[in-house]
């Protein structure tokens, strides 16, 4: 395997360990592994497995719940987000990225839990509910997100930089 793609999948290896370790709520190195994942694989189908495989895996440490086919979809859209930063990758394109897929995972999940969790009242004063549990833990979804992003990033170029033929696509 050549060393592009051995750091790829240990990236995302690493992603579906710390997972299962304890780890402060919502900061999460899930979304950012997805955007990565679809910013650098070089075919779209391994950046859309590779994650859901690490995610996968590790859910069955971590259990089974009804909303996550809801986590999974918003996973594969944060992927695709990847394929538009993985045109030009740059500090902005990674930042709004980085930014939405954070929205998308409040608002995906939040209304999954709405919809299937049974804990929120089947009418739009539960839906409201619903998002208004989920912004305190928003602000970690975000900041993990950002992190993460911001080291997998910086790691992945600062290694095509030191080692260009290794990591040449």
């Amino acid at each position: 395997m050549n060393p592009r793609l051995t750091t790829l999948i240990g990236i995302i290896a690493l992603c579906a360990i710390y997972r299962v370790l304890p780890h402060p709520w919502n900061v999460s190195p899930i979304a950012a592994m997805a955007l990565f994942a679809g910013a650098h694989f070089q075919t779209k189908t391994m950046a859309v497995l590779v994650p859901l495989a690490a995610m996968a895996l590790s859910d069955l440490v971590l259990g089974l719940h009804p909303t996550l086919p809801f986590v999974y979809g918003t996973i594969v859209l944060t992927v695709v987000l990847g394929f538009w930063v993985g045109k030009d990758i740059n500090i902005g394109r990674v930042l709004a990225a980085s930014l939405t897929g954070s929205l998308l995972f409040y608002f995906i999940t939040n209304s999954a839990v709405w919809l299937v969790g049974g804990f929120y009242p089947s009418n739009i004063g539960g839906l409201w509910q619903s998002l208004a549990s989920g912004v305190p833990f928003f602000q970690y979804t975000m900041l993990g997100d950002l992190l993460f992003n911001a080291l997998f990033f910086g790691l992945f170029y600062a290694l095509e930089k030191h080692f260009p033929k290794q990591f040449a696509h």
